[in-house]
Order: structure tokens, then C-alpha cells, then sequence
């Protein structure tokens, strides 16, 4: 599978960000919910007067309520609408975009690019408040309230025994022919100097739900309720457990997604498209 625009058309990167409080997520969906990925498809083909909708693919689908900073999408433009309107592309999408969502910058793709399929990591952000008075009215739709206090050391060690690829079925909303494999290649708290705790979770891929049941888990752990070995047992026993809380989305934050070096690019988006499966796994596919 060729991960080229078609003969005719030129893939474009964009990187854009948006507050997800008044989104149904990124995804379009058939109600007609208003989502990230509808709104920038119809400010493109506003734009680029096209009488077609083209569409874009995206590195992480996000839900309902999360944020992102660091997002990437690509989208398939024929060649003479990419180089009519090229140069002015960004500042028409300024103009026509809600002030919720923002392009910061559209290029063409080097070669084997796809947004998805060639990103080798995603980094999430979830931050949370533990201050007794609550959570500062500025940072409302951005942190979690937890009304205990949190011990961060705890949760770093209960953190170290998830790291690694590992199947996280316990931690996901399992869906219908999807792996839940993953590798998870960091994942740490620190507290600020405001007071907030701020999550780092970075891993190749996310499934359903994977951030922020790891988060609540996480938190159970930090105010004393569960056992620092807890997180760890639960992702062994490798079904989900009722005592994981997927904690409230708008914590969370797409802060970046990386992608190896132009060359690479064809090759791993064909590794991405493998299903895994674990070393001693059975099963072919």
C-alpha cells in the first residue's frame, strides 16, 4: 500500500491545535456533532472554493472534551487547487476557522508521509489539581480536580512497572479487530511550581481510553486508596478491572507527535499497519 497522494493530487502536513471543551472529538461523525475534523474541512474547502470535501487523516483520533497542541494531519489536495492557493492557504484558514481550532502551519509532505501511520510516538499531557481549594477558574477546562491529596512518588513507582510493550487490554476499551499492544515509553508525574500535577505519557500508540485509565488508576494510588503494586497486577490479569476510573477528558492534552526521518517515513508506516502480537503470543494476525 503506497502511503503517495494519487497522481495528481499533493499530500499536505498540518499541524494545528485546538480546546476540545466544545468538540464531540476529532472524528466526523453521523449525527452532524460539531468535531475538529468537520470544521477544518469545511474552512478547506471554504477556502479553496472547491466544490469537493477532502479529507483529512489525522495522527490521534482524540475524544470529546480532550485538547490538543500538537496535532498533525494531512490531507490529499489535487495539484492545481495546493498551488493556487498555497502561499495564502494559511492566513484564509485563520479567517474562516473558529477561534477554538488553529492551523499553524500547512507544507507539502516529503515522500511516504501519512500521519497517522508514519508517526512513531505520541506524547499526552494530563493534569490534575489536588490544592483544597480546588482548581484556578483560568485553568478550569484544562485540569482535574482531585479532592485528596496525592503522593507523586508513589505514583512514579506504580508508573515504572507499566512501562514497556505490554498488552494493555486492562487499560482500553477494546474494539472490534484492533490490538491493544502497545509500548509505552515513558510515563511520570512531576508537580509544578503552581501546584498542578502534570502526567507525561508518550508511547508509539494509544487505544480507546488507554491515558486516562492509566491516569485514574494512577491517582487511586497517589491518595492512598490502592497499593502501589496495584496498576501493575491489574495490567497483568489483562482484563478490565470496574476499579479503573477513566478519569474526565479535559485533563488531557495532545502535546506532540513525532515522526523518524524523511526516508523512513514509507517503511514505518507499512510496520505500523502490522497487527502485533506479543513475544510467545499465539496467533498470526
Amino acid at each position: 500500500m503506497s502511503d503517495d497522494a494519487q497522481p495528481g493530487f499533493v499530500r499536505v502536513r498540518l499541524d494545528l491545535s485546538y480546546d476540545g471543551r466544545d468538540f464531540s472529538g476529532w472524528a466526523k461523525q453521523a449525527r452532524g456533532q460539531r468535531t475538529v475534523q468537520g470544521e477544518i474541512e469545511d474552512a478547506l474547502r471554504t477556502v479553496t472554493r472547491s466544490p469537493e470535501t477532502y479529507e483529512l487523516t489525522v495522527a490521534g483520533r482524540t475524544d470529546a472534551g480532550v485538547h490538543a497542541r500538537g496535532q498533525v494531519a494531512h490531507v490529499d489536495l489535487p495539484a492545481e487547487v495546493w498551488e493556487e492557493h498555497r502561499e495564502l492557504l494559511l492566513r484564509r484558514l485563520a479567517g474562516r476557522l473558529p477561534h477554538d481550532v488553529r492551523v499553524w502551519s500547512v507544507a507539502e509532505a516529503p515522500a511516504g508521509f501519512n500521519a497517522r501511520f508514519s508517526a512513531v510516538w505520541r506524547r499526552y499531557a494530563y493534569r490534575v489539581t489536588d490544592r483544597p481549594g480546588g482548581v484556578d477558574p483560568l485553568l478550569r477546562g484544562h485540569v482535574l480536580w482531585h479532592d485528596w491529596t496525592l503522593d507523586v512518588d508513589a505514583m512514579n513507582e506504580a508508573a515504572a512497572a507499566l512501562i514497556g510493550e505490554h498488552d494493555f487490554a486492562a487499560y482500553c476499551k477494546k474494539r472490534e479487530g484492533a490490538t491493544t499492544i502497545r509500548t509505552l515509553q515513558e510515563l511520570r508525574w512531576e508537580r509544578r511550581p503552581d501546584g498542578v500535577l502534570e502526567a507525561t505519557v508518550k508511547a508509539d500508540a494509544f487505544c480507546h481510553n488507554m491515558v486516562r485509565s492509566l491516569v485514574g488508576a494512577l491517582l487511586f494510588v497517589g491518595d492512598g486508596h490502592r497499593p502501589v503494586d496495584w496498576p501493575g497486577k491489574v495490567l497483568a490479569a489483562g482484563v478490565r478491572d470496574s476499579a479503573v476510573h477513566v478519569v474526565r477528558p479535559h485533563g488531557l492534552t495532545l502535546e506532540e507527535v513525532g515522526y523518524p526521518a524523511d526516508e523512513l517515513l514509507a517503511a514505518r508506516s507499512r510496520e505500523a499497519r502490522n497487527k502485533r502480537t506479543l513475544p510467545g503470543a499465539a496467533g498470526c494476525c
